[in-house]
């Protein structure tokens, strides 16, 4: 039997950085200002964001902030709540074959687009049938045994999803999270790779987009046609601010409603004029291991880097308190259904990491570590690494930039140009997502791994359907990509946002991984 509640997904968030080509908006000053203005209003509420998408189509977006205008515009069948549970969205009903084979799903049939549209099946299938390719981006969790899901258009309302093989974790993950778009707006689109799409978005979430102006912000006005109900505020802005300190700054002042803090940051803020609300997102924060640059290919080396480090010290030095973070030795984050620490820690150890270089014949390792030189935790950390290794007789230089051009780096087959670098991860709760992690030529693969142990355990844990079998080889997966020292999960570290207390229902809006928000309808201006 498939246990649903623990194959439950999530979507992928991961990198450090994201950058997204202009798209329309004013191209002055005074107008970007008027555009973006709002915070203290009686009709608008302002989130300080940390940086442009990579992507805001739909069909291939992951990182962050893309999600979250997506989530804004668009709705998914099912939605995953912040404790794991489930949610319909579009969907009425999930019906999961036992056999592993399909999965029916009935659609609410009183849904209609922004533009007034009725919401059908036709909707649905047009969308994962592009979601599908993998020449469009993001294709991984729609693929079992080398081959595609099909979707079947039942009737006006139902659709059924029908695997080539038997697969618990396709089962989970098909309905969840996949932001259904129109056809009638998007069908004669040629090319869904792209990271923004030729049509303007029509959507059925709680906000249509007005105005994306790069680099400073984007403006939303209320869905009259949500399916949720209408929107309580009328007005969303989110306003791009990169830097952690401006953000603060901003909130302080009024500028805007909201903006994700640090922990040092919390005393500095005025409790009568802002709350703050820590949550966890089930996220990894780690150091990667480049296995293709020369220095780091025998996993002696590798696993002499690991014992050099002291997480621990790590997390004190930037989130400050246990109540900010978790530390997990897994690629899972602590709270996942599936995790074990019956895995290699590499509890800190200089002499170990010595003796470890030794056997492998390297002297004078030198290595460089790249980072997301505005995100302060990743600075902190990474100057922390470079000391801590020292201590091993490892040289490390700082490679400190822009996380959107690192991870474009470390995505190119054979890049060499890094041999360490720092990350994140949310990935949800089937383990059988983080594949695209570290699989053999996985979508995300940073690390360059290239195991045949651990690409027949993701393979063989994905088609098994009895729940304890499934346990089992997931344990063995933990172990084997502990072993081979590619990652060193750092910190499972709490989000806060800090909020003007003028903004209500806060957590009624859901604070939830990667779109912070839930549902933004949901807020309310007092």
């Amino acid at each position: 039997m498939i246990n649903w509640k623990k194959g439950l997904a999530s979507v992928a968030v991961v990198g450090l950085g994201f950058v997204l080509a202009a798209c329309g908006g004013s191209n002055t000053e005074e107008t970007a200002t008027s555009s973006a203005a709002g915070a203290g209003d009686d009709a608008t509420f302002t989130y300080a964001i940390s940086g442009d998408p990579s992507s805001t189509n739909p069909i291939n977006t992951s990182d962050r902030w893309g999600l979250t205008v997506t989530n804004m515009i668009y709705s998914p069948l099912v939605t995953v709540e912040a404790d794991g549970t489930t949610q319909n969205a579009l969907a009425e009903s999930v019906e999961p074959a036992e056999d592993g084979l399909s999965l029916t799903v009935h659609l609410k049939q009183d849904v209609k687009w922004s533009d007034g549209e009725d919401f059908t099946a036709d909707d649905v299938v047009f969308t994962y049938e592009q979601k599908v390719k993998k020449e469009n981006g993001n294709a991984d969790s729609l693929w079992v045994d080398d081959q595609p899901i099909a979707i079947e258009k039942v009737d006006e309302y139902t659709v059924k999803f029908v695997l080539p093989t038997p697969s618990a974790a396709a089962i989970s993950n098909i309905a969840t999270e996949t932001y259904i778009i129109p056809e009638h707006i998007f069908k004669d689109v040629s090319d869904f790779s792209v990271s923004e799409l030729p049509e303007k978005p029509v959507g059925t979430g709680p906000y249509q987009l007005k105005e994306y102006k790069r680099g400073e912000y984007f403006t939303f006005e209320a869905n009259e046609n949500y399916y949720g109900g209408k929107p309580s505020i009328q007005n969303v802005t989110l306003r791009i601010i990169e830097s952690t300190d401006t953000a603060k700054v901003a909130l302080q002042k009024g500028e805007v409603d909201a903006a994700v803090v640090l922990p040092s940051d919390i005393e500095d803020l005025d409790d009568t004029q802002i709350s703050v609300y820590p949550y966890t997102e089930n996220r990894i924060g780690y150091l990667g291991l480049n296995t293709h640059s020369d220095a780091l290919q025998d996993v002696k080396v590798r696993q002499a880097v690991l014992f050099a480090l002291n997480k621990d010290e790590l997390n004190q030095a930037a989130y400050l308190d246990e109540d900010y973070y978790a530390t997990p030795y897994s690629f899972l984050p602590p709270n996942n259904p599936y995790v074990t620490e019956d895995v290699e820690k590499y509890e800190t150890n200089a002499e170990k990491a010595k003796e470890l270089l030794q056997e492998a014949g390297v002297t004078d390792l030198s290595l460089n570590l790249a980072f997301n030189s505005t995100d302060p935790a990743q600075t902190i950390q990474a100057t922390l690494i470079q000391q801590q290794l020292q201590q091993a007789g490892i040289t490390v230089t700082l490679e400190g930039g822009d996380g959107t051009a690192i991870f474009t780096e470390l995505k190119k087959p054979d890049s060499t140009k890094y041999n360490l670098f720092l990350g994140g991860y949310i990935m949800g709760n089937d383990p059988d997502l983080y594949g695209s992690l570290f699989k053999t030529g996985g979508s995300a693969n940073y690390f360059q791994s290239n195991s045949e142990t651990i690409d027949n355990l993701f393979a063989q844990a994905a088609v098994e359907l009895d729940t304890d079998k499934r346990e089992a080889l997931y344990d063995d997966l933990q172990k084997a990509i502990a072993d081979e020292a590619i990652i060193y999960p750092i910190v499972d570290n709490k989000k806060i946002l800090a909020v003007n207390n003028r903004i209500g229902n806060v957590e009624d809006a859901g604070l939830i991984p990667i779109y912070t928000l839930e549902d933004m309808s949901k807020l309310t201006i007092k």
